[in-house]
């Protein structure tokens, strides 16, 4: 089981995917963007952090790269729909993060979530 926090702006994409993630067996808190998510990340360590790229307030890519400084060994996947702005290398995301691209099945998610935590 991992302790996962979870950041997507889409109301019914969270939901799905956090039930999906919780069934697995992880323990999973959800956010609706990424400052609340950065300012939980200051206050309790995690061993993924799940993210949407476009998100208001702060985007996925700047929360990655704010929770690899907060710790460096925690594992970051991307979720999204535009998967060259995450693979961009001017962006600065973190080297390491696995991207996910919109549309995946939800046990494709689980697999690379488990895959991730296991590596």
């Amino acid at each position: 089981m991992a302790k996962i926090l979870l950041a997507e702006d889409d109301g019914d994409m969270r939901r799905f995917l956090e039930k999906a993630l919780q069934k697995a067996g992880h323990d999973v808190i959800s956010f609706e963007e990424g400052l609340s998510a950065y300012e939980r990340l200051k206050t309790e360590p995690y061993d993924l952090l799940l993210t949407d790229i476009v998100m208001p307030e702060m985007d996925g890519i700047e929360l990655a790269r704010k929770a690899a400084e907060l710790d460096p060994s925690i594992k970051i996947m991307f979720i999204t729909g535009f998967a060259a702005v995450a693979l961009n290398p001017d962006n600065d995301a973190p080297k390491d993060a696995k991207v996910l691209s919109k549309p995946f099945h939800l046990r494709e998610l689980v697999d690379e979530v488990e895959r991730l935590i296991a590596a």
